[in-house]
């Protein structure tokens, strides 16, 4: 990574640090009105972060942000820069998890707390032929979709690069909020600062984030190592499709000479076959004698 790269939030470092610091409790109320539709009235942030917090997370730790909002949701946001197989079963263990830590004994099931999982990814996890770039998720029937059977847990799935595309109503506030998270269209960007005054003290809050000079270096570490494993998981693909292709062409030989054996037995077969129909043997004598079926010894005759 180049030494002066730009970091934004899109870096689970400053992502943690933006938004779980004592202090910026504004900016996640703004981001989570815009995108639940909710007045959040009461927020309380599960793990408030300093540097020393943060630098825990040195080995590749999993960083995310939990808060629970009014009186009693809970909601769980994660920047996933790079989707990974697999990431569809997490959120859902991940949620299980959550419900199962904040309820007691003898909790009644209709007194538990709502869960809300929000996953924010900076690469496609839907077709394309899904535009939309916003997914919400809620247990529901298979026939009868409409109809949700239990809304104790719900996913949100944020695909980034969808929202490039879609040309956003930038007057929305969670666009806005979309484009200030992405950060790729810096036009959307000078836009959703210009319409968003909380957007406005964020965007500070991110140029003094990115310009500590300790955050700074956990930030590189972070994106170092994203950029290792994306490295080795690539290799390991290549290698393993160069000794795919290699098996390949071992098992192609191996079958070639099956395929060689098998037809040289049929050519033998048929010049017995042959010789055996000159002498006039009899057609049942032959299947018999050769193996091969009275159609293959009848088209011989020709």
């Amino acid at each position: 990574m180049e030494e002066n790269a730009k970091l934004n939030l899109k870096n689970d470092i400053i992502f943690q640090a933006f938004f779980a610091k004592k202090g910026n409790e504004i900016f996640l109320i703004d981001f989570l009105e815009a995108l639940l539709k909710i007045k959040i009235n009461k927020i309380i942030i599960k793990e408030e972060v300093t540097v020393e917090k943060l630098s825990k997370f040195e080995k590749g730790g999993r960083i995310d942000i939990q808060a629970t909002l009014n009186d009693g949701i809970i909601a769980n946001i994660e920047m996933q820069r790079t989707y990974q197989k697999g990431f569809e079963i997490r959120t859902v263990f991940y949620a299980s998890k959550e419900i199962a830590r904040g309820t007691k004994v003898g909790t009644n099931y209709e007194d538990m707390d709502k869960t809300i999982m929000i996953n924010i990814l900076g690469e496609n996890m839907f077709p394309e032929k899904f535009d939309e770039y916003i997914q919400k998720s809620a247990i529901v029937l298979e026939k009868h979709r409409e109809y949700i059977v239990t809304d104790i847990v719900e996913w949100y799935f944020i695909e980034l690069p969808k929202f490039r595309k879609h040309h956003p109503d930038m007057s929305e506030k969670i666009n806005q909020w979309l484009a200030f998270l992405d950060d790729e269209d810096k036009e959307l960007v000078n836009m959703a600062v210009k319409k968003n005054m909380v957007l406005k003290k964020a965007q500070d809050e991110v140029d003094y984030l990115t310009g500590d000079p300790e955050l700074r270096r956990l930030a590189e570490l972070q994106e170092k190592w994203a950029w290792d494993e994306q490295f080795y998981k690539m290799m390991a693909i290549k290698e393993g499709r160069k000794e795919g292709r290699k098996e390949g062409r071992k098992e192609g030989r191996k079958e070639g000479r099956k395929e060689g054996r098998k037809e040289g037995k049929q050519e033998e077969k048929e010049k017995i076959a042959k010789k055996l129909l000159r002498i006039g043997l009899e057609i049942n004598k032959i299947i018999e004698a050769t193996g091969l079926t009275k159609e293959e010894i009848e088209k011989l005759k020709i």
